[in-house]
């Protein structure tokens, strides 16, 4: 599932690829991909537009033009990829941008569980994402704790939820959770200043590596390495990890790493 690191990846190809360039044609495949708009309104608006530099905000990517601005959510399944006017579609290729350059930007996607939106503005903009919360990239220790201030739900919906912090989602909660020595369904407000402290430094260590990646890393360090693993096993070492479902989604976490904190001290369990 496509998170903030997969969907900062799709942003630099957007940038590298369209930066600078007019859109010449716009070939739809598959309209029901399209939200919001239909496929003359996409080529009206955006053919013969100059695209600018893009910008990303959680999950969504801004494609930027000198017009308007169309925005893609890729859900679960899609992807932004650049090819040759000579590769073949692949089955799942639902809309194509071509460039002056004769270059292609392929929004591909099996589910369409989301996809592509066009605001004429920056009201348009607003309307669309102005729900989402800061982008979890730019969230500081101060910010963080502002967020989880009064929270009442468990701490990983909390991290999940778009309209608190922009960009996590269930791979990225889980890996931050467990470098952070914190149980997922813990209360987000039992969380004492140390756990919030280092729930801010793993948030943003998780974010800078999977960023530079491209994805969430199956790292044999991390979590995400072996949370797929028929019997997972904590990458520390201590233990078997358990896989829970919380507020409706699969959970990989470590009893030993991520227990409750000593109620005496208020600390969270030693990494």
């Amino acid at each position: 599932m496509p998170e903030l690191p997969d969907v900062e990846g799709y942003r630099r190809v957007l940038d590298l690829c369209g930066s600078g360039h007019r859109i010449t044609r716009i070939d739809v495949a598959d309209a029901g991909v399209l939200r919001e708009t239909t496929a003359p309104r996409l080529r009206k608006a955006l053919v013969g537009r100059r695209v600018g530099a893009p910008e990303r905000h959680g999950k969504w990517l801004l494609a930027r033009t000198d017009g308007p601005t169309a925005l893609l959510h890729f859900g679960m399944t899609g992807r932004l990829v650049a090819q040759a006017p000579t590769d073949p579609l692949a089955p799942h290729d639902r809309v194509t941008f071509v460039l002056d350059d004769d270059r292609q930007l392929r929004f591909r996607d099996q589910r369409k569980l989301k996809g592509i939106w066009l605001a004429e503005d920056e009201d348009g903009v607003d309307r669309l994402i102005g729900d989402q919360g800061p982008d979890a990239l730019s969230v500081t220790p101060a910010q963080l704790d502002r967020l989880l201030a009064g929270r009442r739900g468990r701490i990983k919906s909390v991290l999940t939820d778009q309209s608190v912090v922009a960009g996590l989602g269930n791979l990225l909660a889980d890996e931050i959770l467990w470098r952070a020595g914190i149980r997922p369904s813990r209360p987000a407000s039992d969380l004492a200043p140390g756990e919030r402290r280092r729930l801010a430094g793993a948030m943003r260590s998780v974010l800078r590596a999977s960023v530079k990646e491209g994805h969430v890393p199956a790292r044999p360090s991390w979590l995400t390495g072996h949370r797929d693993d028929p019997d997972p096993v904590c990458p520390r070492s201590c233990g078997p990890m358990r896989r829970d479902r919380v507020s409706g989604r699969t959970t990989a976490w470590c009893p030993d790493c991520q227990g409750d904190p000593a109620p005496t001290s208020g600390r969270g369990p030693a990494a």
